[in-house]
């Protein structure tokens, strides 16, 4: 199945994050808890990592890391101790997150969450956190069930369609498929991002046919792909409707406010995706 022309861009009616300081977006829509993501603004870290670092994994002084996890962890009233951070592998764990994992990955790597891309929880004061730098940062809403999950999906994720497994893991869990809100985040958009036939065939496998297709032919071999359309249309495709589902409009490799792999030449910081429930879901 071979699609020409450019990826027609989703519209974004509403964009879901607002900038709140020169280091972080948020998701404002969303009462009872603390989600966005971070920029590469306003922290400590050095060339090629400045500034903002927030990756314990890619090469980048572990002390100019922790430093800007710090100053985070002030401006949006999470103290350190109650973040969960993951050893990212690009597949598609979930692992339920509650007290008795906080503070694992927040100083140090080592301790980590190990081979998780996804985190599911419904406990008061914990930041759910994951690590990006052009790949897709998933967030899960349920208000009514109190519970909340955030996802990491590069391509080999979400073809592992680690975002479906999230909602019926919310599901199973208690949730009602009509109650779960989703907000895709900033991330490379279709317009940047090119694979190959070999990723273009895994995509094939898991998309059902439709009229909405999220990759365009660029050239013979080489596709436009977006990712954030897939993921989207793949959550639809799990029993979402798209009126559950927000994505932003924020492309990390056109956006000077973020970290890019591509862009960067692999050699770069990472952003940090977070979401919370404030104590008692109430404002702090």
């Amino acid at each position: 199945m071979i699609h020409l022309g450019k990826v027609k861009k989703e519209i974004h009616s509403v964009e879901p994050f607002k900038k709140e300081h020169e280091s972080y977006y948020t998701i404002p829509g969303w009462k009872g808890v603390t989600a966005g993501i971070t920029t590469k603004n306003g922290g400590v870290s050095s060339a090629p990592f400045q500034s903002f670092n927030m990756g314990l994994h890619v090469g980048d002084d572990r002390d100019s890391v922790v430093e800007n996890r710090r100053r985070l962890s002030e401006l949006i009233g999470f103290p350190l101790g109650r973040w969960v951070a993951a050893e990212q592998t690009h597949g598609d764990r979930i692992e339920l997150i509650d007290g008795l994992q906080a503070g694992k990955g927040s100083k140090n790597y080592d301790d980590a969450v190990p081979d998780t891309d996804g985190f599911l929880a419904s406990s008061d004061d914990l930041l759910l956190t994951m690590c990006y730098a052009d790949c897709v940062p998933l967030y899960f809403y349920d208000p009514v069930k109190r519970r909340i999950g955030l996802a990491h999906a590069g391509w080999k994720g979400t073809v592992a369609e680690i975002g479906p497994s999230m909602i019926d893991r919310m599901v199973a869990a208690g949730s009602s498929k009509g109650e779960i809100e989703v907000v895709i985040g900033p991330s490379i958009c279709g317009d940047c991002y090119v694979v190959d036939d070999f990723v273009i065939g895994k995509i094939e496998k898991v998309l059902e046919d439709g009229p909405h297709i999220p990759y365009n032919l660029k050239e013979e071999g080489q596709y436009h792909l977006d990712l954030k359309q897939l993921n989207r249309l793949l959550l639809i495709q799990s029993g979402i409707s798209a009126e559950q589902i927000k994505t932003s409009g924020h492309c990390s490799f056109c956006h000077d406010d973020f970290y890019s792999y591509r862009q960067d030449g692999g050699k770069t910081g990472r952003m940090m995706s977070f979401i919370g429930w404030k104590e008692n879901g109430h404002e702090r």
